[in-house]
This record gives C-alpha cells, sequence and structure tokens, in this order.
C-alpha cells in the first residue's frame, strides 16, 4: 500500500471513530487537518530519507500514542574508506546522550536528543527523539541505516509514559535482524 492510500484508509478509520456528539460540520475540517497533518509526516520521513514510516494510529486506553518509528533507506557513508567505528566515535562525540549498542552482532550507537518545540514549524511541544544508527554488515562501499523514534513531551503528560515508550523502542531494537533476500 503507497503513502497516499495508506493517509486515506487512516483519515477515514478516524473520521469513522469521532465520539459521539462530535458536530457534523466540523467533520470535513478535521479530516483535512488529520490529512495534512498526515502528509506533513510522511514528507518530513521522506525528507530524512525515511524507508518505512510507523504511526499509532489506533486508540490504546482511551488515547493515540504520540510516537512515531522511521527507518531509513541504506544512506552512504559520510566519507569514501572510514572505518564504521571512527563515525559511530563522531555520531556519539556530538550527541546529547550517546551509547553503544550491538544490533544482531553489529556496533551500532544510540543517540537520545530532546528537540524543543518550533511554532514557526508548526511544532507546538518540545519532543524526544532516540536514534540508532547501524553500519550493514560487509556492504561496499559502506552503507548505513538509521532507526529514529521520537514522541512528544506534552506539557500535561506524565514523563514516566514518556520514558516507557523510550524503553519499548530499545525492547523492540533488540529484536532487530539483518535479512537478506
Amino acid at each position: 500500500m503507497g503513502t497516499k492510500e495508506a493517509i486515506q484508509r487512516i483519515v477515514r478509520k478516524s473520521v469513522s471513530q469521532l465520539p459521539a456528539g462530535f458536530p457534523k460540520d466540523d467533520i470535513p475540517k478535521a479530516r483535512l487537518q488529520l490529512t495534512k497533518e498526515l502528509k506533513e509526516t510522511a514528507r518530513q520521513a521522506r525528507k530524512s530519507d525515511g524507508l518505512t514510516l510507523y504511526l499509532p494510529v489506533e486508540r490504546m486506553h482511551g488515547m493515540i500514542i504520540p510516537a512515531s518509528f522511521v527507518a531509513s533507506a541504506p544512506l552512504g557513508a559520510p566519507k569514501a574508506n572510514i572505518e564504521p567505528e571512527a563515525v559511530l566515535v563522531d555520531l556519539a562525540r556530538d550527541a546529547e546522550e550517546a551509547s553503544v549498542r550491538e544490533l544482531d552482532g553489529t556496533a551500532a550507537v544510540r543517540t537520545l536528543e530532546t528537540c524543543p518545540a518550533d511554532p514557526d514549524k508548526g511544532v507546538e511541544v518540545p519532543s524526544l527523539r532516540v536514534q540508532y544508527t547501524v553500519p550493514i554488515p560487509d556492504s561496499t562501499p559502506a552503507l548505513w541505516m538509521t532507526f529514529s523514534f521520537s514522541t512528544l513531551i506534552a506539557p500535561d503528560m506524565d514523563t514516566e509514559f514518556t520514558e516507557t515508550l523510550v524503553e519499548l523502542f530499545d525492547a523492540v531494537m533488540t529484536t532487530f535482524r539483518w535479512s537478506y533476500a
């Protein structure tokens, strides 16, 4: 399924699940706003070399989880003939918080960053971003993949909830396995 079809399906389902009493005159506006936001999210993922975008759109215990997960397309190495370890060290050095992890036997760097709100870009609240960067084993020239998780830090949200979402993403990444066709 393509991006356009996925957005249409999500919007159709979301609109069909609006709470009872939602003003019928506001449905077209809600549909348009949701479509706009989903298209912008997909555009941002594409802009950052995103290959796959995961967005929770189903309500869980009465709320939609304010998070996303993007897997990048394979990316070229920043410089020719650079050792993967050197790239990992550079990424760790420039990060707010970094650690070395292992993804299916391959060294990776995990970074954590707090991104401030940016109302000029339509970002009303800060977010927390966790990114794993890992070299693709035996790729010549060297190729890399990134796996990024973001969650909003809303003022009324419990920080424990945010930390739990980050732990869940870290747990998901421990199950990562390379698979070749």
